[in-house]
Formats: structure tokens, sequence, C-alpha cells
């Protein structure tokens, strides 16, 4: 069957022939809402929403890849608890002048992303409306018996480690990510996780956000932060430092964690996940955001991407 032959309810039936039922579900799409089974462990529930022009641009990037990010970025807030995602509900506002091969493209980018981590999709909606793209995608998670690892539990005299180069993501990165769950179940077995989170703001703002949770302050160690190969390619055409874009860029969707400095070091010795490098990039302290350079502190702002608006009325 051909979304040409129809509008939503085609779609649907389109979309319901390729979804494969789930073993979490009881009722899966095509019902009023889906039925699932009640979890062994605590319920992770995390939602992200994307729009053209702002999280991507349709044009350049292509509806197959924006499925796959639409997925992964949710997936990623899933791994920053060290949790295991179970299931995706999906809704899309597709602008009328897509055409069928968009929507299948985008379905088809989505499934690619959670299938690679056996996500099933068990439900959403869709509209169409003279807007750009808009997608709204919620992912459910399990914790492991270990529990969700939150942002508020970093202590004075933690490392702070990360899994991964960062900086440049605008190159591609922030479109063709893989989001760290085998990585941060991996270190939760093996590591006593004090505090995470995956970096979608930026190195900077988004530790920032575990020092406020956590009541504490952060040193971070300016020659010890990893950098990605973009963040110096884009250094070379804008001017800015490639340490600069590594503390702000965001979206670089690897995890930053705390943990005691016993494990630290253990891990920094073992390297125990594979393909991933974990570094060590600073110090939970008392209070405060500093940048350590050549033994001198700095204040460091908590900078990176954030969402604004206008407080001037709109022309309607």
């Amino acid at each position: 069957m051909s979304t040409d032959r129809g509008g939503e309810s085609a779609y649907i039936e389109w979309l319901r022939q390729r979804t494969p039922p789930a073993a979490i579900a009881i009722v899966g799409p095509g019902d009023d809402a889906a039925v699932l089974k009640r979890p062994d462990r605590p319920l992770l529930v995390t939602t992200d929403m994307l729009l053209d022009g702002t999280c991507f641009r349709l044009d350049e990037a292509g509806a197959f890849r924006v499925g796959r990010k639409a997925i992964n970025v949710n997936v990623s807030d899933i791994a920053a608890m060290a949790g295991v995602p179970t299931a995706a509900v999906i809704s899309v506002g597709l602008p009328r002048t897509g055409g069928p091969q968009l929507a299948e493209q985008l379905y088809l980018g989505m499934r690619d992303a959670a299938d690679a981590f056996q996500v099933p999709l068990v439900g959403g909606d869709t509209n169409t409306w003279d807007g750009p793209l808009t997608i709204s995608v919620t992912v459910l998670g399990e914790a492991t018996t270990r529990g969700p690892v939150l942002r508020s539990g970093a202590h004075v005299g933690d490392w702070i480690m990360v899994t991964g180069p960062l900086g440049g993501s605008i190159l591609g990165h922030h479109l063709d990510f893989t989001p760290r769950v085998r990585e941060a179940i991996r270190i939760h077995e093996l590591a006593d996780l004090h505090a995470m989170i995956d970096l979608s703001d930026g190195l900077a703002k988004d530790l920032h956000h575990v020092c406020e949770e956590s009541r504490c302050g952060a040193v971070l160690l300016s020659d010890s932060i990893p950098i990605s190969d973009a963040a110096r390619e884009l250094s070379v055409r804008d001017g800015r430092p490639p340490l600069d874009h590594a503390l702000s860029d965001g979206e670089d969707f690897e995890l930053v964690f705390t943990v005691s400095a016993a494990d630290g070091d253990r891990l920094l010795r073992a390297q125990p996940v594979s393909g991933v490098t974990l570094y060590q990039v600073g110090e939970i302290v008392a209070d405060g955001l500093w940048l350590e350079r050549a033994g001198q502190r700095e204040r460091l702002e908590s900078r990176g991407y954030e969402h604004r608006w206008s407080s001037s009325p709109t022309n309607r």
C-alpha cells in the first residue's frame, strides 16, 4: 500500500503494516490508546519536541535523518539515567507540501533508530498543517536494578568524567549520534554513579544543571577536556577556540557523570567500555563553576544552547 492513495488514514494503515507487534504492548497502534504491560522496575518517561528550523533543517538533513534524531534525543535521556528504553509514542505535524515520501522517510528513520535499541513504536498521532515539520516523541524506559541515576547525587571530591570528545556537533554529529545506553548501563554495573546527565546543551551548561541539583560546584580542567575533530574544523571556519566549542556547542549527546575518585581512577585505567574512551575532565567542589588553565582558576559561564522567546507581541 502507498500513502499516495489517501491522507492520514492511508498513512496510519501504512504505518501499522510496518510496525511489528511488541512484547510490551498488549494493544499497539490502531486503538485510542496503547495498552502496555506494567514494568517491574521504576518507570522512566521523557519527551522532546523537535522543530524544523531550530532542531534541524529538513531541506539539508532529509526526513530519514530527522526521524533518527527524533528518537535518539529521547533515548539519550533514558541513557542519562542509566535506564533501558522500552517503548515510544510519536506525534508529528506534517507540512501539507511535504508529500507522502516525507512521511514515509520520517517513519523509516524513526524505526531505524528505535530498532537499534529494540524500542517498539506503540502509538501516537499524525496531523498536517501549513507550518514546518514538527515532531514530539515520548520514550518510556525502566531503571536497572541499581535504580535511576539522577542529577542530584554529586559529592565534593567526585571526579567529573565524560564518554567522548566534544564540540562541533553542527557539522553532522547532532543528527547522526548514537545514544550511550549500552555505555551507561555498563558503567553503572562497574561503579557507583553519583550523578549523570547527557550533553544536549553543552558541557558548561549541562554541568551547571548537575551542580544546581546537587548543590555543589565544579572545576573543569582545560587541558583534559577531549575536543572533537569537528570542533577543530569549526574553529578554523569561525575563529572561536576549539575549547570554546567543546564547552558550549551542545548536542554532543555524550554523558557527563560523577563518581568517587577511587572509582574514577579505576575506570580511567581500565577503560572497560568497548568502543568508548572515558575521560576525567574535572572535579566537584563546594561551589562555583570554574575553568582551570595552567593551575589558575577562572569563573566559567554556564553557556550553551537555550531556547528563547521574545516578549514582543506577534502580528496575526
